[in-house]
Protein backbone atom coordinates (compact mmCIF):
# COMPACT_ATOMS: atom_id res chain seq x y z
CA UNK A 1 0.00 0.00 0.00
CA UNK A 2 2.99 2.56 0.91
CA UNK A 3 4.77 1.56 -1.88
CA UNK A 4 2.31 2.11 -4.63
CA UNK A 5 0.96 5.30 -2.50
CA UNK A 6 4.51 6.35 -3.05
CA UNK A 7 5.00 5.63 -6.70
CA UNK A 8 1.87 7.49 -7.44
CA UNK A 9 2.35 10.52 -5.94
CA UNK A 10 6.30 10.28 -7.79
CA UNK A 11 4.05 9.23 -11.17
CA UNK A 12 1.31 12.44 -10.61
CA UNK A 13 4.15 14.74 -9.78
CA UNK A 14 5.96 14.56 -13.24
CA UNK A 15 4.63 17.06 -16.35
CA UNK A 16 2.28 16.38 -18.79
CA UNK A 17 4.33 14.84 -21.70
CA UNK A 18 1.40 15.16 -23.94
CA UNK A 19 1.01 17.16 -27.21
CA UNK A 20 -1.82 19.38 -25.54
CA UNK A 21 -0.09 19.97 -22.18
CA UNK A 22 -2.62 18.90 -20.27
CA UNK A 23 -5.69 16.81 -19.29
CA UNK A 24 -8.38 16.96 -22.39
CA UNK A 25 -11.21 18.80 -20.72
CA UNK A 26 -13.96 15.67 -21.38
CA UNK A 27 -11.44 13.19 -20.16
CA UNK A 28 -10.83 15.38 -16.94
CA UNK A 29 -13.79 14.32 -14.83
CA UNK A 30 -12.80 10.32 -14.95
CA UNK A 31 -9.16 10.97 -14.33
CA UNK A 32 -9.70 13.41 -11.17
CA UNK A 33 -12.21 10.40 -9.77
CA UNK A 34 -9.62 7.64 -10.74
CA UNK A 35 -6.53 9.73 -8.89
CA UNK A 36 -8.91 10.47 -5.66
CA UNK A 37 -8.80 6.62 -4.75
CA UNK A 38 -5.83 5.64 -3.44
CA UNK A 39 -6.13 2.76 -5.01
CA UNK A 40 -5.68 3.84 -8.47
CA UNK A 41 -3.39 5.74 -10.73
CA UNK A 42 -3.96 7.25 -14.46
CA UNK A 43 -0.94 7.20 -16.29
CA UNK A 44 -2.22 8.62 -19.34
CA UNK A 45 -5.11 9.46 -21.37
CA UNK A 46 -7.48 10.82 -24.37
CA UNK A 47 -11.06 12.11 -24.97
CA UNK A 48 -11.35 10.76 -28.44
CA UNK A 49 -10.61 13.24 -31.63
CA UNK A 50 -11.07 13.70 -35.22
CA UNK A 51 -7.74 14.32 -36.85
CA UNK A 52 -5.98 15.12 -40.12
CA UNK A 53 -2.03 13.40 -40.33
CA UNK A 54 -0.13 14.05 -42.16
CA UNK A 55 3.03 11.54 -42.90
CA UNK A 56 5.17 10.03 -45.57
CA UNK A 57 4.13 7.40 -47.85
CA UNK A 58 5.84 4.43 -45.74
CA UNK A 59 4.90 6.15 -42.06
CA UNK A 60 1.66 7.60 -42.68
CA UNK A 61 -0.87 6.37 -39.23
CA UNK A 62 2.26 4.43 -37.77
CA UNK A 63 4.44 6.59 -35.92
CA UNK A 64 3.00 10.01 -34.63
CA UNK A 65 6.36 11.27 -33.95
CA UNK A 66 6.47 11.21 -37.87
CA UNK A 67 3.12 12.53 -38.81
CA UNK A 68 2.18 16.48 -38.80
CA UNK A 69 -1.62 17.42 -37.79
CA UNK A 70 -3.34 19.32 -40.14
CA UNK A 71 -6.59 19.29 -37.80
CA UNK A 72 -7.12 18.09 -34.11
CA UNK A 73 -10.06 18.50 -32.41
CA UNK A 74 -11.99 17.02 -29.27
CA UNK A 75 -15.50 17.93 -30.74
CA UNK A 76 -17.42 17.40 -33.80
CA UNK A 77 -15.75 19.09 -36.96
CA UNK A 78 -17.75 20.63 -40.01
CA UNK A 79 -16.64 20.47 -43.86
CA UNK A 80 -15.44 23.71 -44.12
CA UNK A 81 -13.00 22.94 -41.53
CA UNK A 82 -11.39 19.34 -43.24
CA UNK A 83 -11.70 21.37 -46.21
CA UNK A 84 -9.12 24.43 -45.30
CA UNK A 85 -6.72 22.16 -43.50
CA UNK A 86 -6.40 19.85 -46.73
CA UNK A 87 -5.25 22.65 -48.32
CA UNK A 88 -2.28 22.31 -46.63
CA UNK A 89 -1.60 18.55 -47.48
CA UNK A 90 2.03 17.82 -49.49
CA UNK A 91 2.24 14.02 -48.29
CA UNK A 92 -0.01 11.33 -47.42
CA UNK A 93 -2.81 12.60 -45.35
CA UNK A 94 -5.64 9.90 -43.95
CA UNK A 95 -8.29 11.40 -42.04
CA UNK A 96 -9.11 9.69 -38.38
CA UNK A 97 -11.85 9.18 -35.81
CA UNK A 98 -9.55 7.78 -32.82
CA UNK A 99 -12.49 6.99 -29.55
CA UNK A 100 -11.59 7.95 -25.69
CA UNK A 101 -8.62 5.60 -24.01
CA UNK A 102 -7.50 5.97 -20.80
CA UNK A 103 -4.09 4.26 -18.88
CA UNK A 104 -4.34 3.54 -15.32
CA UNK A 105 -2.09 1.50 -12.74
CA UNK A 106 -4.08 -0.46 -10.11
CA UNK A 107 -2.82 -1.63 -6.64
CA UNK A 108 -4.45 -5.21 -6.52
CA UNK A 109 -6.22 -7.60 -9.44
CA UNK A 110 -9.30 -7.17 -7.73
CA UNK A 111 -9.36 -3.16 -8.44
CA UNK A 112 -8.40 -3.50 -12.38
CA UNK A 113 -11.07 -6.09 -12.16
CA UNK A 114 -13.90 -3.72 -11.12
CA UNK A 115 -12.93 -1.03 -13.51
CA UNK A 116 -12.80 -3.66 -16.28
CA UNK A 117 -16.19 -4.55 -15.36
CA UNK A 118 -17.57 -1.09 -15.70
CA UNK A 119 -15.42 0.13 -18.36
CA UNK A 120 -16.97 -3.35 -20.48
CA UNK A 121 -20.51 -2.24 -19.74
CA UNK A 122 -20.20 1.47 -20.53
CA UNK A 123 -19.11 -0.18 -24.35
CA UNK A 124 -15.48 0.41 -24.00
CA UNK A 125 -15.40 -3.48 -25.07
CA UNK A 126 -11.81 -3.67 -26.10
CA UNK A 127 -10.54 -3.17 -22.76
CA UNK A 128 -8.28 -5.28 -20.70
CA UNK A 129 -6.02 -5.56 -17.91
CA UNK A 130 -2.23 -6.42 -17.92
CA UNK A 131 0.09 -7.74 -15.66
CA UNK A 132 4.00 -7.17 -16.01
CA UNK A 133 6.35 -8.95 -14.59
CA UNK A 134 7.09 -6.89 -11.55
CA UNK A 135 3.61 -7.08 -10.46
CA UNK A 136 2.69 -3.54 -12.28
CA UNK A 137 -1.09 -3.96 -12.94
CA UNK A 138 -2.49 -2.39 -15.82
CA UNK A 139 -5.98 -1.36 -16.92
CA UNK A 140 -6.42 0.05 -20.49
CA UNK A 141 -9.82 1.25 -21.45
CA UNK A 142 -10.86 1.11 -24.89
CA UNK A 143 -13.48 1.02 -27.63
CA UNK A 144 -13.10 -0.13 -31.49
CA UNK A 145 -15.25 2.45 -33.13
CA UNK A 146 -12.24 4.19 -35.30
CA UNK A 147 -12.15 5.21 -38.30
CA UNK A 148 -9.33 5.46 -40.50
CA UNK A 149 -9.25 6.51 -44.02
CA UNK A 150 -6.39 8.07 -46.45
CA UNK A 151 -7.38 11.30 -48.47
CA UNK A 152 -4.57 12.23 -50.25
CA UNK A 153 -1.46 10.52 -51.66
CA UNK A 154 1.64 13.48 -51.87
CA UNK A 155 -0.41 16.00 -51.73
CA UNK A 156 -3.45 15.44 -54.55
CA UNK A 157 -6.48 14.63 -53.02
CA UNK A 158 -7.71 11.20 -54.03
CA UNK A 159 -11.16 11.34 -53.41
CA UNK A 160 -14.45 13.71 -54.01
CA UNK A 161 -15.70 16.78 -51.81
CA UNK A 162 -18.80 14.48 -51.74
CA UNK A 163 -17.21 11.72 -50.05
CA UNK A 164 -15.36 13.78 -47.69
CA UNK A 165 -18.64 14.86 -46.48
CA UNK A 166 -20.05 11.47 -45.48
CA UNK A 167 -16.49 10.92 -43.45
CA UNK A 168 -17.35 13.84 -41.56
CA UNK A 169 -20.80 13.07 -41.11
CA UNK A 170 -19.65 9.20 -39.82
CA UNK A 171 -16.79 10.52 -37.33
CA UNK A 172 -19.20 13.19 -36.07
CA UNK A 173 -21.21 10.41 -35.23
CA UNK A 174 -18.47 8.52 -33.80
CA UNK A 175 -17.73 11.02 -31.54
CA UNK A 176 -21.20 11.83 -30.22
CA UNK A 177 -21.07 8.23 -28.83
CA UNK A 178 -18.37 8.35 -28.08
CA UNK A 179 -18.94 11.44 -25.29
CA UNK A 180 -22.29 9.60 -24.50
CA UNK A 181 -19.72 6.38 -23.81
CA UNK A 182 -17.51 8.55 -21.51
CA UNK A 183 -20.54 10.00 -19.45
CA UNK A 184 -22.20 6.78 -18.91
CA UNK A 185 -18.52 5.46 -17.70
CA UNK A 186 -18.21 8.08 -15.19
CA UNK A 187 -21.49 7.41 -13.83
CA UNK A 188 -21.35 3.91 -13.60
CA UNK A 189 -17.54 3.99 -12.21
CA UNK A 190 -18.65 6.37 -9.36
CA UNK A 191 -21.07 4.32 -8.36
CA UNK A 192 -19.26 1.44 -8.19
CA UNK A 193 -16.37 2.84 -6.23
CA UNK A 194 -19.35 4.32 -4.00
CA UNK A 195 -20.91 0.70 -3.33
CA UNK A 196 -17.30 -0.72 -3.01
CA UNK A 197 -16.31 1.28 -0.21
CA UNK A 198 -19.44 0.72 1.78
CA UNK A 199 -18.83 -2.85 1.47
CA UNK A 200 -15.38 -2.58 2.45
CA UNK A 201 -17.20 -0.06 5.59
CA UNK A 202 -19.64 -3.18 6.11
CA UNK A 203 -17.38 -5.85 5.74
CA UNK A 204 -14.53 -4.05 8.18
CA UNK A 205 -17.74 -3.34 11.06
CA UNK A 206 -18.38 -7.17 10.43
CA UNK A 207 -15.58 -7.80 11.31
CA UNK A 208 -14.84 -6.05 14.44
CA UNK A 209 -18.69 -6.71 15.42
CA UNK A 210 -17.64 -11.04 15.24
CA UNK A 211 -14.29 -9.94 17.17
CA UNK A 212 -15.97 -8.18 20.02
CA UNK A 213 -18.40 -11.12 20.57
CA UNK A 214 -15.16 -14.00 20.40
CA UNK A 215 -13.31 -11.45 23.06
CA UNK A 216 -16.71 -11.73 25.53
CA UNK A 217 -16.82 -15.41 25.05
CA UNK A 218 -12.99 -15.65 26.02
CA UNK A 219 -13.28 -13.40 29.07
CA UNK A 220 -15.89 -15.19 30.39
CA UNK A 221 -14.10 -18.37 29.64
CA UNK A 222 -11.00 -17.46 31.27
CA UNK A 223 -12.94 -16.02 34.57
CA UNK A 224 -15.07 -19.44 34.75
CA UNK A 225 -11.71 -21.39 34.78
CA UNK A 226 -10.11 -19.03 37.05
CA UNK A 227 -13.10 -19.88 39.62
CA UNK A 228 -14.64 -16.40 38.99
CA UNK A 229 -18.34 -15.81 39.51
CA UNK A 230 -19.55 -14.00 36.25
CA UNK A 231 -22.32 -11.33 36.50
CA UNK A 232 -25.81 -12.31 35.38
CA UNK A 233 -26.14 -10.14 32.76
CA UNK A 234 -22.82 -12.41 31.44
CA UNK A 235 -24.60 -15.80 32.38
CA UNK A 236 -27.88 -14.99 30.82
CA UNK A 237 -26.27 -13.56 27.51
CA UNK A 238 -24.77 -16.82 26.69
CA UNK A 239 -26.61 -19.51 28.78
CA UNK A 240 -27.82 -22.97 27.34
CA UNK A 241 -31.03 -24.60 29.00
CA UNK A 242 -29.99 -27.43 31.26
CA UNK A 243 -30.38 -30.87 30.29
CA UNK A 244 -33.61 -32.47 31.92
CA UNK A 245 -31.54 -35.83 33.20
CA UNK A 246 -29.12 -33.88 34.78
CA UNK A 247 -31.89 -32.08 36.37
CA UNK A 248 -33.48 -34.58 37.39
CA UNK A 249 -30.45 -36.52 38.97
CA UNK A 250 -29.61 -33.42 40.93
CA UNK A 251 -33.30 -33.37 42.51
CA UNK A 252 -32.57 -37.28 43.09
CA UNK A 253 -29.15 -36.60 44.71
CA UNK A 254 -31.12 -34.12 47.13
CA UNK A 255 -33.79 -36.52 48.35
CA UNK A 256 -31.32 -39.57 48.89
CA UNK A 257 -29.40 -36.99 51.55
CA UNK A 258 -32.17 -36.17 52.78
CA UNK A 259 -33.32 -39.44 53.67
Amino acid sequence: MAAFGRHKAQRLARPDGSRRGGLDERAAPVVRLLNGRARFCTTSSCAGRIVLAQGSTADAGIQKQNCTWLLVTHETCDKGDVMTALEKATGDVVLKFEPFVLHVQCQELQDAQLLHSVAVDSGFRNSGITVGRGGKIMMAVRSTHCLEVPLCHKGKLMVSEEYIEFLIHVANQKMEENIKRINRFYERLESALNAAVSANSSSSQETGKNRSVYVHRRKRKTMQEQGVRTSPEDHNAESEPQDGAESSLAIFAEIMIAD
